[in-house]
């Protein structure tokens, strides 16, 4: 009798299986000194500097160091305005995100160049930018105060602002990417049997893309959490209302080192801890 057909079944050495198989035998294989020795150069260089903050942290102090309120109140007030910049980026982020990704327009590659320049852009460049744009006398924050009464810079609003500003790019990058790596036939499908382009997005491309959208909205909380630049350029150090954890380490650093170093772990800490609970559970270990 002919052997079986494997037109529409799984081939021999395809299934999961075989698939461990193959990374176990990648990962047991030895790295050739020629990527071995820069690799681990590149490892080192990347955690020397925390290392030296573990080694001349002032473990002792610490809960000194830690008490006061202020330390607490710029905490709460870096996890409150990276959240908001995190929601911020993506209610319009992913939406420009799927128009990168799906859609044809005149000038897109300029699009997403300008997209991606705040990734480039040194920080405090972006604050001047948004105060030109949006204080008092901006372009268009002079109509926002005028007509709204609304006034951006140096409020805690303004952090937001400055904090979405230079970390959109990272949730619009990482969403776009996993857009074009996704399987565009059941967008199609879906289109087929009658649903609107709307509904396709809502019940078909968003649950397949989940996994990036979720990595780059941890990306950008990061990315929020430790903004400095143009935060102190737009809106400001006041305790209470726009200084942050990266600006009360900053003012720390010039008048009592000890006590920047202990902000610096508190904040390494936080985002550690961010990143190490997010990966698995919600981005499926795309971080």
């Amino acid at each position: 009798m002919p052997g079986p057909a494997y037109g529409g079944g799984p081939r021999p050495g395809k299934g999961p299986a075989a698939a461990r198989r193959t990374r176990g035998r990648s990962r047991g294989r030895r790295a050739p000194a020629a990527l071995a020795v820069p690799a681990v150069l590149a490892l080192a260089f990347l955690l020397l500097p925390l290392v030296a903050l573990l080694i001349r942290a002032p473990w002792r102090s610490m809960p000194q160091q830690l008490a006061g309120a202020a330390v607490w109140q710029a905490l709460r007030l870096s996890l409150q305005t990276a959240t908001l910049a995190t929601a911020v980026s993506l209610v319009f982020g992913v939406p420009l995100a799927w128009l990168l990704a799906r859609t044809s327009f005149p000038g897109r590659r300029l699009v997403r160049a300008l997209v991606t320049l705040p990734l480039v852009l040194p920080p405090v460049v972006g604050g001047v930018a948004l105060l030109l744009a949006l204080g008092r006398n901006g372009v268009v924050g002079r109509w926002l105060d005028s007509a709204f009464g609304v006034t951006l810079p140096f409020t805690t609003s303004g952090v937001v602002v400055a904090e979405a500003f230079v970390a959109m790019p990272f949730l619009v990058i990482t969403v776009e990417g996993t857009l074009r790596a996704a399987d565009v036939r059941y967008e199609e499908a879906a289109a087929t049997l009658g649903a609107s382009r709307l509904t396709v997005f809502r019940r078909v491309t968003l649950p397949m893309v989940a996994p990036g959208v979720a990595a780059g909205a941890v990306l950008a909380w990061a990315r929020a959490l430790g903004e400095f630049g143009a935060t102190i350029t737009f809106a400001g150090s006041f305790p209470g209302r726009t200084q942050t954890m990266p600006l009360a380490v900053y003012l720390a650093l010039q008048d009592d080192p000890a006590a920047a170093i202990a902000l610096s772990l508190v904040l390494l800490a936080v985002s550690l801890a961010v990143l190490a609970g997010l990966r698995e559970r919600w981005t499926g270990g795309a971080l």
